[in-house]
């Protein structure tokens, strides 16, 4: 009897620190648009959603036509993409967020929404990209952004699902097997 009670207080005490110990869901996160619009993550309940970190001088920047051409594609079957501008590789994002729009805007026609500029490694590490990058936070995975246009996927439930690194094209088989299903 004895035993079984310890092992229920074990239990319970197993589950309050699991509790405890894990970060905010991936809904819980609040950022600004390019524009300055806050965003709430709890409006993409129920789609699938890809983060990639971009910048506007960078050898994988023209990934952008294929990023908004697969967005144009498959947006209308719950599925969004979201761009984080950041200039933690070669200051490849110097730019204001006037003028990140208006680059991506003119050079790619780019619609997905594009948030304000952030720093997606470092002392300086955004929120999100703690979540994103780290096991004990996500659940899932640790990783670390290499470079621009690495993308994160993240399911119906708000879990994340894979990394995809920024030589992979959003257009590879399984990207679109992964929108697709």
């Amino acid at each position: 009897m004895k035993t079984n009670k310890l092992s229920l207080l074990f239990f319970l005490m197993l589950i309050t620190i699991t509790a405890f110990s894990q970060s905010s869901g991936f809904y819980e996160f609040k950022v600004k648009t390019l524009e300055g619009v806050d965003f709430d993550f709890n409006t993409l309940k129920g789609r699938k959603v890809m983060i990639v970190n971009t910048a506007s001088k960078c050898g994988n920047t023209p990934q952008y036509k294929d990023l908004e051409e697969v967005y144009e594609k498959y947006r209308d079957n719950n599925f969004v993409i979201i761009g984080f501008p950041a200039n933690n590789f070669g200051e490849q994002e110097p730019g204001t967020a006037a003028e990140i729009r208006k680059f991506c805007s003119e050079n790619y026609g780019v619609t997905f929404p594009m948030m304000e500029k952030i720093s997606v490694k470092g002392d300086d590490m955004a929120p999100l990209y703690k979540w994103l990058t780290t096991k004990e936070k996500n659940g899932v995975m640790d990783s670390e952004v290499k470079w621009n246009f690495q993308k994160y996927l993240i399911d119906e439930n708000g879990k994340l699902v894979d990394v995809i690194h920024n030589k992979e094209k959003i257009t590879s088989d399984k990207i679109i097997a992964w929108i697709s299903s």
